[in-house]
C-alpha cells in the first residue's frame, strides 16, 4: 500500500514508517520539523520506496497533490503546558480538517492519533474505549488538548456517518523510545534520563504519585502496523499502550531511570515542583488503559516490559550528551 504519515519525522512517525518501509509499503512523510528531526528520518531518506516533504499540514495546499490508500495522522499540538490553548484547538482542528477532507476525496482511510487524555479525570480505571470522557472546568487551559482530540474522534466518526469515511481512532498511552523527543514535550521520561545521566535532581511536577503506564515504541508501532494492514480495524477505537500491570508512579518512574543509570544502590535525587507553578494547571492522577479489544482484534501482546525498554531508550539518548 502507498501510505502517508504526517508528522512523519517526529518521534512515532518515524519509527512507523522505517517499519512500515520493511514490510514492503510505500511511504509519503511529510513534516514542518517544529518538533520532528531529520536525524529522525536519515536512515530511511534514499529509500526508494520513501518520499519526504517539508511542509505544514495546516496548509491544505501541501497535501493536495499526494495520493494515499491511508493517511496515518500523527501530527499534532499537545498540552498548554508546552504551547499556548488557541494554538492547540486551531492547529489540531486545521491539521484533522485538511486530512479529513483529503482522505474523502481520494477514498482513504484515516488512522487519527488520539490520547489517553481523553479519559480526563474519570476515577474509573482502567479505561475500556467504551469508559465515559470526563474533562475538567474549562478555565483550566490543560484541557484544551483532549478537547481537541475528543473534538477530533467526533469529527471523525461524524464523516463517516456523513460521507463514509473509513476510520481507526487510536487512543496512545505514553509511548516512549527511540527518536523521542528529549524536551517535556517528549514525556517525563525524556527529562529524567537527560538529568539522570548528568546526575542533576530530576523535577517532579506535584508530588509525583500521579501514574501512567508507558509504551515502548515498538509496541505502539506494531499496533498501528495492525491496524494499517488489518481491515478488523475499520471504523474501530483502540487503546494503544501496556498491559495494565505496568502502571508506575511518575516518582518511581524517575528512580528508576535513575537507578537503570547509576547503580540499583544509588539514591535518585528528586525535586518536586508544585503544580502552582504551571499557573492554573490540573493533572491526571492515574493513566491505566485496558486493551483487551487491540489484543483481542489482532492476536496482539506488547512485548516490552518498563525496564526492557527504559535500558533501550537510556542508550539511544546517551549519545547527545558528552558525558
Amino acid at each position: 500500500m502507498k501510505i502517508l504519515v504526517t508528522g512523519a519525522a517526529g518521534f512515532i512517525g518515524s519509527n512507523l514508517a522505517g517499519k512500515l518501509l520493511e514490510r514492503g509499503h510505500e511511504v509519503i512523510g511529510i513534516d514542518n520539523l517544529q518538533y520532528g528531526f531529520l536525524r529522525n528520518i536519515e536512515p530511511i531518506a534514499k529509500h526508494d520506496r520513501f518520499e519526504f516533504i517539508l511542509g505544514d499540514i495546516a496548509n491544505p495546499y501541501n497535501i493536495k497533490d499526494l495520493r494515499a490508500d491511508i493517511v496515518v495522522h500523527l501530527a499534532s499540538q499537545k498540552i498548554p503546558r508546552y504551547t499556548n490553548a488557541l494554538r492547540t484547538l486551531e492547529e489540531n482542528y486545521l491539521m484533522l480538517r485538511n486530512v479529513v477532507q483529503k482522505c474523502i476525496l481520494d477514498n482513504s482511510k484515516i488512522i487519527f492519533a488520539s490520547t489517553s487524555d481523553v479519559y480526563g479525570k474519570n476515577p474509573n480505571i482502567p479505561f475500556s474505549e467504551k469508559s465515559d470522557l470526563v474533562m475538567g472546568q474549562t478555565t483550566v487551559k490543560r484541557w484544551a488538548y483532549a478537547l481537541s482530540k475528543m473534538y477530533g474522534e467526533q469529527y471523525i466518526i461524524a464523516n463517516h456517518d456523513e460521507y463514509g469515511l473509513k476510520y481507526t481512532i487510536t487512543r496512545f498511552f505514553g509511548t516512549y523510545g527511540p527518536h523521542q523527543n528529549l524536551t517535556w514535550w517528549g514525556g517525563p521520561q525524556s527529562v529524567f534520563i537527560e538529568k539522570a545521566l548528568k546526575k542533576e535532581p530530576i523535577d517532579i511536577h506535584g508530588d509525583g504519585t500521579q501514574t501512567r503506564t508507558f509504551t515502548y515504541v515498538n509496541d505502539t508501532v506494531q499496533a498501528l502496523i495492525h491496524c494499517i494492514e488489518n481491515n478488523k480495524s475499520d471504523n474501530e477505537i483502540f487503546n494503544t499502550g501496556s498491559l495494565a500491570t505496568s502502571e508506575i508512579s511518575i516518582k518511581d518512574l524517575a528512580s528508576l531511570i535513575w537507578q537503570l543509570i547509576n547503580g540499583k544502590h544509588s539514591e535518585a535525587r528528586l525535586n518536586f515542583i508544585p503544580y502552582s507553578n504551571f499557573g492554573n494547571y490540573e493533572d491526571v492522577m492515574r493513566r491505566v488503559p485496558d486493551i483487551t479489544k487491540l489484543c483481542n482484534t489482532f492476536n496482539f501482546r506488547p512485548s516490552w516490559s518498563l525496564e526492557e525498554g527504559l535500558k533501550a531508550t537510556i542508550e539511544w539518548q546517551k549519545q547527545f550528551y558528552s558525558l
